[in-house]
């Protein structure tokens, strides 16, 4: 291969998220000259390699078997083979396994190459029309409600537009937490990217919670992108008391005492500490009367 010392080097290789047309020369080349590709689904990567006459091995690398797979690979580099890696879609190591073959390989001094391509959440944001100079990519929101409100109250004072991704089964009520948690802002939803269907639909925030809460049958990957300020006049989301409390009681579990665990939930959720308190104060009154 023409890189430098290819003997014993990790490859991380993007592929394409939807449209075979989106991989690069060099990723192929790639491919074909590993010794192994390491994948999540070893059926799915087969279809792509098939499509391109590419004939190495593969192994299956997922996070059901990340930890022992991710010793046994590093293993194998340590002894002089060259594994590329790749997810089922985009560039692994972006919400999919991969740190921890990384990792290993540079606690061993085994080289890492990333070989880059196409990862989703990019493409959505530059087509977005959102501000594109700072972001936060936060990757998938909590399934459970509480969580996700949780989550996105702790992201409510990043100055900087948020990157999501999402489920078609959870878009709406991500929509509808974003909207009463954060206030009205400009979104974007992006689906099938690259794909015969792509869609990319914008609008405020409660624009896309009535779209997608009728839309049951939308379908395909998804990414949810959330302008960084509320829009000027509309209703600000304030996050419950009763979620306040419930952060609070959690940070104590985690073995904080009261005092610091008010002081970090009030940093987490970007309000002073008197703030944090007082609602604290009301949600336990709240409490007390149910």
């Amino acid at each position: 291969m023409s890189e430098t010392n290819p003997a014993g080097t990790l490859y991380l290789v993007a592929t394409p998220i939807g449209n075979l047309e989106d991989i690069t020369q060099r990723a192929l080349r790639v491919l074909r000259e590993v010794d192994v590709i390491a994948c999540e689904d070893t059926r799915h990567t087969r279809t792509l390699l098939n499509h391109f006459g590419i004939q190495t091995k593969t192994v299956s690398y997922h996070e059901h078997n990340e930890r022992e797979r991710a010793a046994e690979l590093a293993a194998r580099l340590f002894a002089g083979a060259s594994v590329a890696v790749v997810s089922d879609a985009g560039t692994p190591g972006i919400n999919d396994p991969g740190f921890r073959l990384v990792r290993a390989c540079v606690e061993r001094n085994i080289n890492v190459v990333p070989v880059p391509g196409a990862t989703a959440f990019v493409s959505a944001l530059v087509a977005s029309g959102l501000p594109t100079d700072e972001f936060y990519f936060a990757g998938f929101l909590p399934p459970r409600q509480h969580a996700r409100r949780l989550r996105l109250a702790a992201l409510n004072s990043i100055p900087a537009t948020l990157v999501f991704y999402e489920t078609p089964h959870r878009i709406a009520g991500a929509l509808t937490d974003a909207r009463e948690i954060l206030g009205e802002r400009e979104a974007v939803v992006a689906r099938e990217l690259t794909k015969l269907h792509e869609e990319i639909a914008r609008g405020r925030l409660s624009e896309l919670v009535a779209r997608f809460s009728a839309e049951r049958a939308a379908r395909g990957e998804m990414v949810l992108i959330i302008d960084r300020h509320p829009i000027a006049g509309s209703e600000t989301g304030e996050m419950p008391t009763t979620d306040i409390a419930a952060l609070v009681a959690a940070l104590e579990g985690e073995g904080l005492d009261p005092r610091a665990a008010l002081k970090r939930a009030a940093r987490e959720l970007g309000l002073s500490r008197d703030e944090a308190y007082r609602r604290l104060v009301a949600a336990r009154a709240q409490e007390k009367h149910e």
